[in-house]
């Protein structure tokens, strides 16, 4: 490495510290001051990894895809550069490499993981030039950032046309799947169980029609969103055959999901400490890459059966309900944060709410920070009917708290039922010390702002260790 590459990272490293000491994260700035110093730093450093780099895209899953892909890959002994911190841009990814970069060009770490933002998958692939890259689904998200799916599709389209890395799609997502055809070396994963198949097609799906001549596809089976088996009656264009699937699932509501993992290698059952169908197909992700990279089968079934909630993805953190002045003694009670952003993934996050029996306590922060998206009106798209009958509480917090009251509210929810408290703080102590029983959890949905939000305030609390990871 460059005396001058080796100064420029001493510089951005002081960014770093300063930022840390101001209260920041430091995940991006680093990065950031150092591609200002130096633009392709990124390429540089990313090219001392002695077995290259993999790249995990997706509108939802990615980060708990790239966990689980993490926990599969350290039980194979492999050192990893991973961006775990969720900041999937280029200033996260260079402030990853900067952390991992060690005195001669030596790096702490053999192979990068990188999670990375749809919109930035063509400029990190040219500069990483990855060995496999995995592409989870593709759905309606962040309009006034992203655009049209389509948009996504031709850029991620322009990645897989100008590299040489192997592909990891999704043979379930249409759109996705598109992005593989007449190439011998993609591995393809996807369900294979007519038991989890919706009875149709949600009306906020996407990717209703064939690429290749417009005709509308005739589902044979729906997952999820618009996920599933299909074909095309007009140019006979169909799913392709999985390399890599989950049969014989079982959800079991907040906490897990079981299922038959098959690869070439034959099968293995998979235990996930993660509920939904939803990360049942983030598992299927991580094993399929897994798979290309050549991990035995025994050990992805391990590292998956090992993996825990991402922050903010599924995680439990216990929080502490002080004594009231009416008598009640101080208890613990259960928080469940579970990250909501847009139709697709509000859906399967309500889905498995429905799984669990009794009332339920929400906490839902909706914000609308440009990390968000400005448009909130996706929430319309979000089945909240399918809790209408199972909120005993529901409290809206954020900046548009009242938006998500009144979608509550259309829903079916009692208006007494639903509590507007702007101030998070406040809305969290409200929302745990309401149950009169405190082994029933709290269910917090916030948007991406709003768990990074809450956890902020978890950490000022005592009740969780970091608001990063």
């Amino acid at each position: 490495m460059s005396a001058t590459l080796q100064v420029k990272l001493a510089l951005a490293r002081a960014v770093g510290a300063l930022s840390r000491l101001r209260g920041g994260g430091a995940t991006s700035v680093p990065g950031k001051v150092l591609m200002r110093l130096q633009p392709d730093a990124i390429g540089a450093l990313g090219a001392r990894l002695r077995m290259g780099s993999v790249l995990v895209s997706a509108t939802n899953g990615k980060t708990t895809t790239a966990t689980m892909t993490a926990a599969v890959l350290q039980r194979a002994g492999i050192e990893l550069v991973h961006n775990q911190a969720g900041a999937n841009m280029a200033g996260g990814i260079a402030t990853t490499l900067i952390g991992a970069s060690r005195p001669h060009g030596s790096m702490a770490g053999e192979l990068g993981l990188f999670e990375v933002d749809e919109l930035w998958l063509a400029s990190l692939a040219a500069q990483l030039r990855p060995r496999v890259v995995l592409l989870g689904n593709l759905f309606r998200d962040q309009l006034d950032r992203y655009g049209e799916l389509e948009t996504i599709a031709e850029s991620w389209k322009r990645v897989i046309e100008d590299g040489a890395a192997q592909l990891v799609l999704n043979a379930d997502d249409p759109l996705v799947a598109d992005l593989g055809r007449g190439r011998s070396d993609v591995v393809y994963f996807g369900l294979e169980d007519d038991t989890l198949a919706l009875p149709g097609m949600a009306h906020a799906a996407d990717a209703k029609h064939c690429r290749r001549c417009g005709a509308p596809y005739v589902f044979d089976a729906v997952y999820l969103g618009h996920l599933g088996h299909y074909h095309c009656p007009s140019c006979g264009q169909s799913r392709p055959a999985p390399t890599v699937s989950a049969g014989e699932v079982r959800l079991e509501g907040v906490r897990a999901a079981r299922f038959t993992l098959s690869t070439p290698a034959g099968q293995a059952e998979v235990s996930l400490a993660l509920p939904g169908l939803y990360n049942v197909y983030n598992a299927l992700a991580a094993a399929a890459l897994a798979t290309a990279l050549e991990v035995p089968l025994e050990t992805i079934a391990a590292g998956l059966s090992s993996a825990r909630a991402a922050f903010g993805r599924a995680e439990s953190v216990g929080l502490a309900i002080p004594a009231t002045a009416g008598g009640a003694a101080a208890a613990r009670r259960e928080l469940r944060i579970m990250l909501i952003k847009n139709p697709a993934g509000a859906n399967e996050v309500l889905r498995t709410l429905a799984l669990e029996p009794g009332e339920h306590d929400l906490l839902g922060v909706l914000n609308d920070q440009i990390a968000d998206g400005r448009d909130v009106s996706w929430i319309w798209d979000a089945d909240f009917e399918l809790l209408a009958d199972r909120v005993r509480l529901a409290t809206c917090s954020g900046t548009r708290a009242a938006d998500l009251a009144a979608r509550l509210k259309y829903a079916g929810l009692d208006p007494s039922r639903i509590h507007i408290q702007s101030d998070l703080g406040a809305a969290l102590r409200e929302a745990a010390a309401e149950r009169p029983d405190a082994d029933a959890p709290l269910y917090a949905l916030p948007t991406y702002t709003a768990m990074l939000s809450l956890r902020e305030l978890l950490v000022a609390r005592g009740e969780a260790s970091s608001a990063w990871s």
